[in-house]
């Protein structure tokens, strides 16, 4: 199989993802897309163990804050962006070549996965995919795991392309609000500052409109229609990925709603890596409380 006839099995719902059993077929075939392994949640950092227990047979493990995140610190916050050289590294490292076709998954509902999505993007990789539902659809066509620490590959030749995704900076966020929408995509209690397990302040960038990225998702982990999706955005205004801000705890989960816009039929909007993160960190930032933006 070519890589053009490899892409024609892509969803046709949606460009951006793949169901279990289109990737059932492609791995049947040659030459075999590239299949990153994302498992992370917030508060689990075992998610290589998850991937030697159990992984999509010739899944590569990508570990999202060594490979997916740039180093930890008050002034980027928690994950920030790779530097360039490095995440073009583990590119390679996982096999990933100029033209190779890309599939990516996690167990939690592509919530880290969008994560990878989103570099590659950002990086100039346009063939790159979310598997549907994520590991648990695998299981449920009745395919086998593979155990341990996966095999041997040989290294690829992808090449950095910068600057393909759009990003904006904490000064930008700030005055977001007056010239499109600004959405927070965490739980409701971190929103309004009940709760604040990572950082060092409760509550929201003022402005932001509060649409947690797990409504996306229906019961089974897996994305909602794009009519569904695209009416939610609308709701809060988006119509234009181009007037929109997304922004999560550390700008992960962020980019599983920029990958929901996407499926929608909307232009992704713009990243703020740094996230709340970053925001909460700096005394001089202010925040609001409660359910409403301002």
């Amino acid at each position: 199989m070519t890589t053009e006839s490899a892409s024609a099995t892509v969803n046709q719902v949606s460009p951006l993802l793949v169901t279990a059993r289109e990737l059932i077929e492609d791995v049947a075939a040659l030459p075999t897309p590239v299949i990153l392994d994302v498992r992370w949640r917030l508060g689990d950092p075992h998610g290589r163990e998850h991937y030697f227990s159990g992984h999509i047979p010739g899944a590569q493990y990508m570990d999202l804050t060594g490979d997916l995140a740039g180093q930890r610190s008050t002034r980027e916050g928690r994950h920030p962006l790779p530097p360039r050289e490095e995440f073009e590294d583990a590119m390679r490292r996982v096999g990933i070549n100029d033209d190779s076709r890309v599939v990516v998954y996690d167990d939690c509902g592509n919530t880290s996965a969008a994560r990878a999505w989103w570099l590659l993007r950002w990086a100039g990789k346009k063939d790159v995919y979310l598997l549907d539902g994520g590991l648990k659809a695998w299981i449920a066509e009745g395919e086998d795991l593979a155990v341990g620490p996966g095999n041997p590959i040989e290294r690829g030749d992808f090449t950095f392309d910068l600057d393909h995704m759009r990003t904006v900076d904490a000064d930008t966020t700030a005055d977001w609000p007056d010239r499109g929408v600004l959405i927070d995509v965490r739980a409701p209690e971190r929103y309004a500052g009940r709760t604040e397990p990572m950082d060092s302040r409760a509550g929201h960038i003022p402005g932001a409109i509060n649409l947690p990225t797990g409504s996306f998702l229906d019961e089974r982990g897996r994305f909602l229609p794009a009519e569904r999706i695209r009416e939610m955005f609308a709701d809060i205004g988006v119509t234009d990925g181009k007037d929109t801000v997304v922004y999560c705890g550390s700008g992960i989960h962020a980019t599983h709603a920029l990958a929901a816009m996407e499926i929608a039929g909307l232009e992704a909007g713009r990243l703020y890596p740094g996230s709340w993160s970053q925001w909460s960190a700096d005394r001089s930032r202010p925040i609001a409380l409660g359910e409403n933006p301002r």
